[in-house]
Protein backbone atom coordinates (compact mmCIF):
# COMPACT_ATOMS: atom_id res chain seq x y z
CA UNK A 1 0.00 0.00 0.00
CA UNK A 2 1.19 3.59 -0.82
CA UNK A 3 1.44 6.16 1.67
CA UNK A 4 -1.27 8.37 -0.08
CA UNK A 5 -3.25 5.08 0.13
CA UNK A 6 -2.75 4.46 3.63
CA UNK A 7 -4.10 7.91 4.22
CA UNK A 8 -6.92 7.75 2.91
CA UNK A 9 -7.21 4.24 5.13
CA UNK A 10 -6.64 6.46 8.08
CA UNK A 11 -9.46 8.82 7.21
CA UNK A 12 -12.23 5.98 6.82
CA UNK A 13 -11.06 4.52 9.83
CA UNK A 14 -11.25 7.48 12.12
CA UNK A 15 -14.81 8.13 10.82
CA UNK A 16 -15.88 4.41 11.63
CA UNK A 17 -14.53 5.26 15.15
CA UNK A 18 -16.84 8.56 15.23
CA UNK A 19 -19.69 6.78 13.89
CA UNK A 20 -19.48 3.45 16.67
CA UNK A 21 -17.31 4.91 19.57
CA UNK A 22 -14.64 1.95 18.50
CA UNK A 23 -11.26 2.66 20.12
CA UNK A 24 -12.59 5.48 22.28
CA UNK A 25 -13.05 3.54 25.95
CA UNK A 26 -10.38 0.09 25.17
CA UNK A 27 -6.63 0.78 26.68
CA UNK A 28 -4.41 -1.87 25.18
CA UNK A 29 -1.70 -3.25 27.73
CA UNK A 30 1.06 -1.54 26.38
CA UNK A 31 -0.37 1.89 26.94
CA UNK A 32 -0.18 0.86 30.66
CA UNK A 33 3.10 0.84 30.84
CA UNK A 34 5.33 4.03 31.50
CA UNK A 35 5.37 6.67 29.13
CA UNK A 36 9.15 6.99 28.57
CA UNK A 37 9.02 3.22 27.94
CA UNK A 38 6.41 3.06 25.22
CA UNK A 39 8.37 5.82 23.39
CA UNK A 40 11.33 3.81 23.84
CA UNK A 41 10.09 0.64 22.41
CA UNK A 42 8.57 2.92 19.27
CA UNK A 43 12.17 4.25 18.42
CA UNK A 44 13.54 0.96 17.22
CA UNK A 45 10.97 0.13 15.25
CA UNK A 46 11.51 0.38 11.47
CA UNK A 47 9.69 3.26 9.60
CA UNK A 48 7.12 1.43 7.99
CA UNK A 49 6.10 0.00 11.02
CA UNK A 50 5.33 2.78 12.59
CA UNK A 51 3.72 4.33 9.76
CA UNK A 52 0.95 2.03 10.23
CA UNK A 53 1.46 1.96 13.88
CA UNK A 54 -0.02 5.56 13.39
CA UNK A 55 -3.61 4.50 11.82
CA UNK A 56 -4.28 2.24 14.40
CA UNK A 57 -6.18 4.47 16.90
CA UNK A 58 -5.92 7.62 18.14
CA UNK A 59 -4.38 6.97 21.14
CA UNK A 60 -1.48 5.65 18.81
CA UNK A 61 -1.27 8.39 16.38
CA UNK A 62 -0.61 10.46 19.85
CA UNK A 63 2.15 8.84 20.91
CA UNK A 64 3.57 8.60 17.35
CA UNK A 65 3.54 12.45 16.87
CA UNK A 66 5.02 12.55 20.31
CA UNK A 67 8.57 14.77 19.93
CA UNK A 68 10.38 12.44 22.32
CA UNK A 69 10.44 9.66 19.65
CA UNK A 70 11.74 11.73 17.33
CA UNK A 71 14.58 13.00 19.51
CA UNK A 72 14.95 8.63 20.73
CA UNK A 73 15.16 7.94 17.27
CA UNK A 74 17.94 10.44 16.31
CA UNK A 75 20.22 9.47 19.60
CA UNK A 76 20.46 5.86 19.26
CA UNK A 77 20.47 5.04 15.53
CA UNK A 78 23.60 3.39 14.75
CA UNK A 79 25.54 4.05 12.05
CA UNK A 80 25.43 0.15 11.35
CA UNK A 81 21.92 -0.26 11.05
CA UNK A 82 20.58 -0.88 7.39
CA UNK A 83 18.92 2.60 5.66
CA UNK A 84 15.60 3.44 4.63
CA UNK A 85 16.29 3.77 0.61
CA UNK A 86 14.51 7.06 -1.57
CA UNK A 87 14.48 5.95 -5.03
CA UNK A 88 13.99 9.09 -7.01
CA UNK A 89 12.17 8.94 -10.73
CA UNK A 90 12.07 11.59 -12.64
CA UNK A 91 10.86 9.40 -15.43
CA UNK A 92 8.69 9.62 -18.10
CA UNK A 93 6.82 12.69 -17.64
CA UNK A 94 6.36 13.38 -13.71
CA UNK A 95 8.90 13.19 -10.59
CA UNK A 96 8.32 10.51 -8.14
CA UNK A 97 9.55 9.51 -4.86
CA UNK A 98 9.40 5.86 -3.64
CA UNK A 99 11.30 3.94 -1.14
CA UNK A 100 12.52 0.51 0.44
CA UNK A 101 13.15 -0.34 4.12
CA UNK A 102 16.00 -2.46 4.55
CA UNK A 103 15.90 -2.30 8.16
CA UNK A 104 12.64 -4.52 8.44
CA UNK A 105 12.82 -8.33 9.10
CA UNK A 106 9.45 -8.94 7.15
CA UNK A 107 8.20 -9.73 3.35
CA UNK A 108 7.76 -5.49 3.44
CA UNK A 109 11.65 -5.20 2.82
CA UNK A 110 10.79 -6.78 -0.96
CA UNK A 111 8.37 -4.33 -1.59
CA UNK A 112 8.85 -0.50 -3.15
CA UNK A 113 6.43 1.89 -2.08
CA UNK A 114 5.61 5.59 -3.66
CA UNK A 115 5.66 8.35 -1.49
CA UNK A 116 3.27 11.07 -1.24
CA UNK A 117 4.54 14.69 -1.90
CA UNK A 118 2.35 16.99 -0.78
CA UNK A 119 3.44 20.19 -3.09
CA UNK A 120 3.98 18.44 -5.85
CA UNK A 121 1.64 20.02 -8.21
CA UNK A 122 3.23 23.51 -7.14
CA UNK A 123 6.54 22.28 -8.16
CA UNK A 124 6.07 18.82 -10.15
CA UNK A 125 9.80 18.81 -11.44
CA UNK A 126 12.43 18.62 -8.30
CA UNK A 127 15.94 17.45 -7.56
CA UNK A 128 16.59 15.87 -4.19
CA UNK A 129 19.21 17.98 -2.78
CA UNK A 130 20.35 16.38 0.22
CA UNK A 131 19.17 13.95 2.67
CA UNK A 132 19.97 14.89 7.00
CA UNK A 133 18.31 13.20 9.88
CA UNK A 134 14.95 11.55 8.11
CA UNK A 135 14.38 15.35 6.28
CA UNK A 136 14.88 15.41 2.38
CA UNK A 137 15.42 18.77 0.85
CA UNK A 138 13.80 19.40 -2.38
CA UNK A 139 14.48 21.59 -4.95
CA UNK A 140 13.00 23.46 -8.18
CA UNK A 141 14.70 21.71 -10.93
CA UNK A 142 13.05 23.84 -13.99
CA UNK A 143 13.59 27.58 -12.20
CA UNK A 144 16.24 26.60 -9.23
CA UNK A 145 13.73 29.09 -7.39
CA UNK A 146 11.73 26.91 -5.10
CA UNK A 147 12.92 25.07 -2.01
CA UNK A 148 11.77 22.38 0.26
CA UNK A 149 12.32 20.77 3.25
CA UNK A 150 9.94 18.18 3.91
CA UNK A 151 9.62 14.64 5.81
CA UNK A 152 8.61 12.00 3.66
CA UNK A 153 6.89 9.82 6.66
CA UNK A 154 5.24 12.38 8.56
CA UNK A 155 4.19 14.17 5.48
CA UNK A 156 5.35 18.12 7.40
CA UNK A 157 7.10 20.28 5.13
CA UNK A 158 8.21 23.81 4.74
CA UNK A 159 8.48 26.26 1.97
CA UNK A 160 11.57 28.38 2.33
CA UNK A 161 11.74 31.89 1.01
CA UNK A 162 12.75 32.79 -2.04
CA UNK A 163 16.54 33.80 -2.70
CA UNK A 164 18.53 36.31 -4.83
CA UNK A 165 18.30 34.75 -8.78
CA UNK A 166 20.41 36.06 -11.09
CA UNK A 167 19.50 35.19 -15.39
CA UNK A 168 22.51 33.04 -16.21
CA UNK A 169 23.67 30.79 -13.59
CA UNK A 170 24.52 27.53 -12.24
CA UNK A 171 23.57 26.35 -8.69
CA UNK A 172 25.20 23.77 -6.37
CA UNK A 173 23.52 22.87 -3.17
CA UNK A 174 24.15 21.60 0.59
CA UNK A 175 21.78 20.54 3.43
CA UNK A 176 23.07 19.66 6.32
CA UNK A 177 23.12 19.56 10.49
CA UNK A 178 25.71 20.53 13.02
CA UNK A 179 25.79 18.31 16.30
CA UNK A 180 26.23 21.45 18.28
CA UNK A 181 24.50 24.87 17.16
CA UNK A 182 21.78 22.37 16.51
CA UNK A 183 21.05 24.11 13.52
CA UNK A 184 19.98 22.90 9.72
CA UNK A 185 21.17 24.73 7.29
CA UNK A 186 20.59 25.14 3.24
CA UNK A 187 23.51 26.40 1.29
CA UNK A 188 23.31 27.95 -2.10
CA UNK A 189 26.16 28.27 -3.97
CA UNK A 190 25.48 30.34 -7.16
CA UNK A 191 28.05 30.53 -10.16
CA UNK A 192 26.90 33.09 -12.81
CA UNK A 193 27.39 35.62 -15.41
CA UNK A 194 26.77 38.82 -16.51
CA UNK A 195 24.26 38.44 -19.65
CA UNK A 196 24.57 42.57 -20.59
CA UNK A 197 26.64 42.03 -23.41
CA UNK A 198 25.07 40.70 -26.18
CA UNK A 199 28.20 37.97 -27.26
CA UNK A 200 28.17 34.42 -25.68
CA UNK A 201 31.03 32.29 -25.32
CA UNK A 202 31.18 30.01 -28.09
CA UNK A 203 32.98 27.23 -25.84
CA UNK A 204 32.18 23.94 -25.19
CA UNK A 205 31.45 25.01 -21.49
CA UNK A 206 30.38 28.02 -20.11
CA UNK A 207 32.13 29.82 -17.98
CA UNK A 208 30.78 31.57 -14.67
CA UNK A 209 33.36 33.34 -13.20
CA UNK A 210 31.36 34.89 -10.68
CA UNK A 211 30.03 33.44 -7.61
CA UNK A 212 27.49 33.83 -3.93
CA UNK A 213 27.31 32.20 -1.62
CA UNK A 214 23.99 31.86 0.12
CA UNK A 215 23.45 30.66 3.71
CA UNK A 216 19.48 29.68 4.75
CA UNK A 217 19.48 28.57 8.69
CA UNK A 218 16.01 26.56 8.94
CA UNK A 219 13.85 28.79 11.98
CA UNK A 220 14.94 32.14 10.49
CA UNK A 221 13.39 34.32 7.82
CA UNK A 222 15.78 35.31 5.15
CA UNK A 223 19.03 34.19 3.63
CA UNK A 224 22.40 35.43 4.11
CA UNK A 225 24.88 35.82 1.41
CA UNK A 226 28.36 35.40 2.64
CA UNK A 227 29.94 36.58 -0.39
CA UNK A 228 32.21 34.98 -3.34
CA UNK A 229 33.63 31.30 -3.25
CA UNK A 230 36.84 30.83 -4.42
CA UNK A 231 36.87 27.24 -5.58
CA UNK A 232 34.49 26.06 -8.67
CA UNK A 233 33.07 23.19 -7.46
CA UNK A 234 31.56 20.20 -9.34
CA UNK A 235 27.59 20.86 -10.20
CA UNK A 236 26.10 18.65 -8.12
CA UNK A 237 24.86 18.37 -4.45
CA UNK A 238 27.16 17.48 -1.37
CA UNK A 239 27.04 14.43 -1.10
CA UNK A 240 28.92 14.08 1.91
CA UNK A 241 27.98 15.07 5.63
CA UNK A 242 30.82 14.51 7.95
CA UNK A 243 31.52 15.87 11.48
CA UNK A 244 28.90 18.85 10.54
CA UNK A 245 30.93 19.53 7.43
CA UNK A 246 29.39 19.19 3.84
CA UNK A 247 31.59 18.36 1.13
CA UNK A 248 32.01 18.52 -2.66
CA UNK A 249 35.09 17.90 -5.43
CA UNK A 250 36.29 21.07 -6.98
CA UNK A 251 36.70 21.54 -10.49
CA UNK A 252 39.90 21.98 -12.11
CA UNK A 253 41.31 25.37 -13.06
CA UNK A 254 44.00 26.28 -15.98
CA UNK A 255 47.06 26.34 -13.59
CA UNK A 256 45.90 23.98 -10.78
CA UNK A 257 44.15 20.54 -12.53
CA UNK A 258 44.04 19.14 -9.14
CA UNK A 259 40.56 18.47 -8.25
CA UNK A 260 40.52 19.90 -4.53
CA UNK A 261 38.61 17.96 -1.83
CA UNK A 262 36.54 21.19 -0.24
CA UNK A 263 33.98 20.94 3.19
CA UNK A 264 32.15 23.95 4.50
CA UNK A 265 31.81 23.89 8.41
CA UNK A 266 27.72 24.58 9.58
CA UNK A 267 28.90 26.32 12.11
CA UNK A 268 31.52 28.77 11.22
CA UNK A 269 30.55 28.63 7.70
CA UNK A 270 34.07 28.29 5.88
CA UNK A 271 35.57 26.52 3.35
CA UNK A 272 38.32 24.50 4.51
CA UNK A 273 40.42 21.96 1.99
CA UNK A 274 40.31 18.42 3.13
CA UNK A 275 43.62 15.98 2.23
CA UNK A 276 42.96 13.58 -0.18
CA UNK A 277 44.04 9.75 -0.57
CA UNK A 278 47.05 8.68 -2.15
CA UNK A 279 45.50 6.90 -4.46
CA UNK A 280 46.10 9.47 -7.54
CA UNK A 281 42.84 8.78 -9.19
CA UNK A 282 41.16 11.99 -7.33
CA UNK A 283 42.97 14.08 -10.34
CA UNK A 284 40.38 13.44 -12.63
CA UNK A 285 36.70 12.99 -13.03
CA UNK A 286 36.09 9.69 -12.17
CA UNK A 287 35.27 8.92 -8.61
CA UNK A 288 32.37 10.55 -6.13
CA UNK A 289 32.35 11.15 -2.33
CA UNK A 290 30.03 9.10 0.15
CA UNK A 291 29.50 8.29 3.89
CA UNK A 292 30.39 4.37 5.45
CA UNK A 293 29.30 4.39 8.88
CA UNK A 294 30.06 8.08 9.84
CA UNK A 295 33.27 8.04 8.03
CA UNK A 296 34.05 10.19 4.71
CA UNK A 297 34.69 8.11 1.88
CA UNK A 298 35.51 7.86 -1.92
CA UNK A 299 34.87 5.77 -4.47
CA UNK A 300 37.41 5.73 -6.75
CA UNK A 301 37.01 4.03 -11.00
CA UNK A 302 39.41 1.98 -12.48
CA UNK A 303 39.52 0.49 -15.65
CA UNK A 304 36.94 -1.75 -16.72
CA UNK A 305 34.15 -0.98 -14.30
CA UNK A 306 36.46 -1.75 -11.45
CA UNK A 307 36.29 0.46 -8.22
CA UNK A 308 38.23 1.14 -5.27
CA UNK A 309 36.86 2.39 -2.21
CA UNK A 310 39.08 4.40 0.02
CA UNK A 311 38.16 5.47 3.53
CA UNK A 312 38.80 8.16 6.12
CA UNK A 313 39.50 6.72 9.74
CA UNK A 314 40.62 9.74 11.10
CA UNK A 315 38.89 13.18 10.21
CA UNK A 316 41.04 15.71 8.53
CA UNK A 317 44.22 13.18 8.72
CA UNK A 318 45.81 12.56 5.69
CA UNK A 319 47.86 9.53 7.02
CA UNK A 320 44.56 8.34 8.19
CA UNK A 321 43.22 7.11 4.63
CA UNK A 322 43.13 3.40 4.02
CA UNK A 323 41.87 1.55 0.53
CA UNK A 324 39.22 -0.66 2.37
CA UNK A 325 37.29 -2.32 -0.17
CA UNK A 326 38.75 -3.16 -4.04
CA UNK A 327 35.11 -4.18 -5.50
CA UNK A 328 36.00 -5.92 -9.35
CA UNK A 329 33.58 -5.40 -13.06
CA UNK A 330 30.64 -6.42 -12.90
CA UNK A 331 27.20 -6.12 -14.95
CA UNK A 332 23.84 -6.86 -13.73
CA UNK A 333 22.11 -9.65 -15.94
CA UNK A 334 19.53 -7.22 -16.84
CA UNK A 335 22.09 -4.68 -18.15
CA UNK A 336 23.81 -7.48 -20.20
CA UNK A 337 20.81 -6.17 -22.99
CA UNK A 338 21.19 -3.92 -25.61
CA UNK A 339 20.10 -0.48 -23.17
CA UNK A 340 19.78 1.65 -26.31
CA UNK A 341 16.56 0.42 -27.40
CA UNK A 342 14.60 1.14 -23.75
CA UNK A 343 16.98 4.05 -22.45
CA UNK A 344 14.47 7.12 -21.89
CA UNK A 345 15.49 10.10 -24.36
CA UNK A 346 15.91 12.69 -21.31
CA UNK A 347 19.30 12.90 -19.63
CA UNK A 348 19.24 12.64 -15.55
CA UNK A 349 19.71 15.84 -13.89
CA UNK A 350 22.05 14.54 -11.57
CA UNK A 351 24.16 12.59 -13.55
CA UNK A 352 27.00 10.05 -12.61
CA UNK A 353 29.34 11.04 -15.14
CA UNK A 354 28.64 8.34 -17.30
CA UNK A 355 30.00 5.57 -14.76
CA UNK A 356 28.70 1.70 -14.39
CA UNK A 357 28.50 1.84 -10.73
CA UNK A 358 27.67 4.22 -7.53
CA UNK A 359 28.73 3.35 -4.19
CA UNK A 360 25.73 3.64 -1.88
CA UNK A 361 26.39 2.46 1.82
CA UNK A 362 27.69 -0.10 3.78
CA UNK A 363 24.72 -2.89 4.92
CA UNK A 364 25.37 -4.47 8.78
CA UNK A 365 26.08 -7.96 7.23
CA UNK A 366 29.13 -6.14 6.23
CA UNK A 367 28.60 -6.32 2.45
CA UNK A 368 28.43 -3.35 0.44
CA UNK A 369 25.27 -1.75 -1.36
CA UNK A 370 25.71 -0.36 -5.02
CA UNK A 371 23.65 1.22 -7.96
CA UNK A 372 24.51 0.41 -11.39
CA UNK A 373 23.38 2.37 -14.06
CA UNK A 374 19.81 3.98 -12.64
CA UNK A 375 18.59 0.39 -12.90
CA UNK A 376 19.50 -2.20 -10.37
CA UNK A 377 20.52 -2.36 -6.83
CA UNK A 378 22.89 -5.13 -6.10
CA UNK A 379 24.60 -5.89 -3.16
CA UNK A 380 28.79 -7.29 -3.17
CA UNK A 381 30.06 -9.45 -0.33
CA UNK A 382 33.67 -8.18 -0.24
CA UNK A 383 35.08 -11.56 1.81
CA UNK A 384 33.62 -13.94 -0.68
CA UNK A 385 33.62 -11.49 -3.80
CA UNK A 386 30.27 -12.36 -4.26
CA UNK A 387 27.72 -9.99 -6.23
CA UNK A 388 23.95 -10.21 -6.01
CA UNK A 389 21.16 -8.61 -7.76
CA UNK A 390 18.51 -7.00 -5.56
CA UNK A 391 14.89 -7.54 -6.59
CA UNK A 392 12.20 -5.40 -5.01
CA UNK A 393 8.27 -5.45 -6.00
CA UNK A 394 7.42 -2.37 -7.63
CA UNK A 395 10.93 -0.62 -8.53
CA UNK A 396 10.71 1.96 -11.10
CA UNK A 397 12.78 1.00 -14.48
CA UNK A 398 14.86 4.26 -13.95
CA UNK A 399 16.09 5.99 -10.27
CA UNK A 400 18.65 7.44 -8.67
CA UNK A 401 19.17 5.83 -4.91
CA UNK A 402 19.43 8.23 -1.64
CA UNK A 403 20.25 6.57 1.30
CA UNK A 404 18.14 7.84 4.05
CA UNK A 405 17.28 7.78 7.20
CA UNK A 406 13.83 7.42 7.75
CA UNK A 407 12.24 8.62 11.12
CA UNK A 408 9.16 11.07 12.60
CA UNK A 409 11.75 13.98 13.51
CA UNK A 410 10.72 17.32 12.30
CA UNK A 411 11.95 21.11 12.76
CA UNK A 412 10.40 23.58 15.72
CA UNK A 413 10.19 26.80 14.03
CA UNK A 414 8.80 29.71 15.71
CA UNK A 415 5.61 30.45 14.11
Amino acid sequence: MDLDDERVAKRRKTMLEDDHGVGQQTTTEMETLPHEIIVDILSRLPITSLVQFKFVCKGWRALAQDPLLADMQLSWKAPTTNPCLILHCDFPIRNQLYFVDLSVHNHDKDKVKRLYVPFQTSMPEFDVVGTCNGLLCLSDSLYNDALYVYNPFTIDFMELPKSRQYSDQEVVFGFGFHPKTKQYKVVKIVYYRNTSSSSYSRARRVVYPQSDVQVFTLGTSAWRSLGKVAYQLIRRPSEALVNGRLHWVSRPRRYYPARRLMSFDLEDEQFREVPKPDCGGLNRCNFHLCVLRGFLAAAVYGNYGKLEIWVMKDYNVKESWIKEFSIGAYMPKCLKQNLVRDRPLKIWKNPSNGKVVRLLCLLDNGEILLEYKNRVLVSYDPKKGKFTDLVFQGIPHWFQTVVHEGNFNWINTPS
